[in-house]
């Protein structure tokens, strides 16, 4: 693996006043090297993670916006955009597996009573 010098910037929110926190500066209480990488492997993972799940709840809105509409051809295309990264999201634990499911199925099942 290469030595990138790797700079995420990530918000924390009310948590730090809206400030933005530079993981390269965390002080950390690991003194061996491969803790060290242990930390900076689980702070990276822990962005894709936040970014994947915000991906998977902007979708998941669209498809209620869409619903809300009573819109069933958007709806139904937007649920078909959506199902795939929510499965993504499960495989990758970022949620249960049930829990993709359940909201798939319920999505499913408001998308189809659009047209009855």
């Amino acid at each position: 693996m290469r030595s990138i010098p790797y700079k995420p910037r990530f918000f924390f929110g009310n948590n730090n006043n809206g400030l933005v926190r530079d993981f390269r500066v965390t002080v950390s209480m690991a003194h061996h090297s491969s803790a060290k990488k242990r930390i900076r492997r689980n702070t990276r993972a822990g962005i894709v993670n936040h970014a994947r799940l915000s991906r998977i709840r902007g979708l998941i809105k669209a498809v209620e916006s869409a619903i809300g509409s009573g819109d069933q051809p958007a709806a139904l295309s937007a649920l078909k955009q959506m199902e795939p990264e929510l499965m993504r999201g499960a495989r990758k634990g970022v949620m249960h597996k049930n829990t993709a499911s359940r909201k798939l199925s319920r999505l499913a099942s408001r998308v189809k009573s659009i047209a009855a």
